[in-house]
């Protein structure tokens, strides 16, 4: 078992603090494990097993038919007035949920834990219903560092490919075969199309869902309209209107495949309107349809900084700065940080390229170059080239 530590740690933080938990992320990106090691780790410092009440609502065995049979179901277990805490997996399942929810939350011996696969979880009623009454915690599958320290080996380019080429899921560690690592993410992909997707959103057309899904994992890391995409695939004899695109697109960001991330300009400080790009939560999806061959592992790094940049809990947006674009520009609390992404800049006008991106930007905000180059740490008037395996492994 992985114990992905940073989301434990904030579990724990938000321990009996007055607000609902809420897990969000892909299916099988270990939400349920997080769980079972949190509820472990409430058993070590005390909490007795008649205190916790923990249902996976994708299990056949714990089906309700409504919010008030799953909020009776758990209220008949609370017995004294010592704490009680309610652990609801994959509560999405469960028709107007946020109502069981919210009874739960108003309990004051309660406190209430609960995760789902797809946005609409915190959208709508839910949001509407408990505003300021609950704290998302945003799950993603394996970082590089915790797949690195699952194998216990040294952090090099052969491991990284091993973690582009065989998934970050968890799970997907269990298997040996390429083969089954691709028939597993396969049966993944298909789940997450058929319940989170098309059941929800009321898609009839799975085949065209699926044609724009591979489009986008044909795509990642390139800027894309709307339009350009319904124009692309009508031009390829697949006839789709911009609504279409639109509706799906939303649905699969909604489903966690994706990652939707806007522009900004950097000069005018201003965030833009068009221009988006689209990063896959697992790039290892795309061999799903893609299959294995002509892969930009440009893109595919570029897509695993972004992942790493999130997980740090930055903003990040795609630059603007004039004609030319930085590939991400990273913002928290203490401000921005700017990011070139390349495979290797040892070729000298590749390094020109990506230098200049960076100064034009007449701010003393960091900024870096990250790049599979082992190299010693370069600095070209203050901006750093720097290995990116030792930048994943927070080095």
């Amino acid at each position: 078992m992985i114990e992905r530590k940073e989301y434990l740690e904030k579990l724990k933080i938000w321990k009996d603090k007055d607000l609902i938990k809420v897990v969000t992320g892909i299916r099988r990106c270990g939400k349920s494990t997080l769980f079972n090691i949190y509820i472990d780790y409430l058993k070590s410092i005390g909490i007795k097993q008649n205190h916790i009440i923990s249902i996976n609502l994708e299990n056949p065995d714990n089906e309700f038919e409504n919010y008030k049979d799953l909020y009776q179901h758990i209220k008949k277990q609370i017995k004294d007035e010592k704490q009680y805490y309610v652990f609801l997996d994959e509560i999405q399942n469960v028709p107007e949920f946020q109502k069981a929810v919210d009874g739960l939350y108003i309990i004051k011996n309660v406190d209430v834990y609960i995760t789902g696969s797809n946005a609409f979880l915190l959208s709508g009623e839910l949001a509407t219903l408990l505003t300021g009454r609950y704290i998302e915690i945003k799950m993603y599958p394996l970082s590089f560092k915790e797949y690195v320290d699952y194998y216990q080996k040294e952090a090099d380019e052969k491991i990284y490919l091993n973690y582009t080429n065989r998934s970050s899921f968890p799970y997907a560690l269990k298997l040996e075969e390429e083969s089954q690592i691709d028939d597993y993410l396969d049966a993944l992909y298909n789940t997450i199309i058929i319940k989170d997707v098309s059941q929800r959103k009321k898609i009839a057309d799975t085949s065209m869902l699926k044609t724009v899904a591979k489009f986008m994992f044909s795509n990642i890391g390139n800027c894309l309209s709307i339009k350009k995409i319904a124009d692309t695939l009508t031009s390829d004899g697949r006839p789709i209107s911009v609504h279409t695109v639109e509706n799906y697109l939303d649905s699969l960001v909604e489903s966690y495949v994706f990652n939707k991330v806007a522009r900004f300009d950097i000069k005018g400080k201003q965030y833009l309107q068009s221009g988006e790009k689209y990063y896959a939560t697992d790039v290892t999806m795309r061999y799903a349809m893609l299959g294995r061959r002509n892969l930009d592992v440009g893109n595919i790094l570029e897509n695993i900084v972004y992942l790493e940049l999130i997980r740090r809990g930055y903003k990040v947006y795609i630059g603007k700065m004039g004609e030319k674009e930085v590939d991400f520009v990273a913002e928290n609390k203490e401000g921005f940080t700017y990011f070139q992404v390349a495979y290797t800049t040892r070729e000298k006008s590749t390094l020109e390229r990506e230098l200049a991106s960076l100064q034009n930007i007449d701010n003393h905000y960091p900024k870096y170059i990250l790049t599979m180059d082992i190299d010693p740490v370069a600095d070209f008037d203050g901006i750093k080239k720097i290995n990116v395996i030792n930048w994943l492994m927070d080095k």
